[in-house]
């Protein structure tokens, strides 16, 4: 088994804790959802400081889709409701229910919230862009003023270069 480096970096939206190992990145959490104390790491591996470039674009506006091998640990029933995560558009949202039907059990709606709450790769697995059926923003691990935060980001970046 491969050790699992961290680091930490500084956002926009706060300090997130990036840890993987040399083939995936596991987890991306908010500096709130970090159980260990803030410290140095030694030299994360290439592909935690490619994750951690990736981020940066993505706060600055050059990107919109991560291009990262990812591993994170659920059942088959999380995995299925992570891996369509990955499938919003940039700058889009649907509904929990909308995310139970992609998955072909519509009244499995509360079981996606729970598992959507779950994601420990936040930002990259977007289960920021998932909304309540009457448009309101409901739940996000990181707290509603982050998911309002992403969420004006990614629809700002729709409209850059319109004028």
């Amino acid at each position: 088994m491969e050790a699992l480096s961290h680091l930490h970096i500084d956002t926009p939206v706060g300090i997130l804790l990036i840890g993987g190992t040399n083939t995936h990145i596991q987890e991306v959490l908010f500096e709130e959802e970090i159980s260990m104390p803030r410290e140095q790491f030694p030299q994360p591996p290439r592909l935690l400081l490619d994750c951690a470039q990736q981020l940066h674009e993505y706060f600055a506006g050059e990107r919109k889709t991560f291009e990262l091998p990812l591993q994170q640990p659920g059942t088959d029933f999380q995995q299925s409701v992570w891996q369509q995560l990955l499938h919003i558009p940039f700058g889009h949202t649907i509904s929990y229910l909308q995310l139970a039907y992609r998955i072909g059990n519509p009244k499995s709606i509360r079981a996606v919230g729970t598992t959507n709450g779950k994601n420990k790769l936040a930002i990259i697995v977007p289960c920021h862009r998932v909304i309540g059926s009457n448009g309101t923003l409901t739940g996000y691990a990181g707290g509603l003023w982050r998911k309002r935060w992403l969420l004006e980001h990614e629809r700002t970046d729709l409209f850059t270069g319109l004028l």
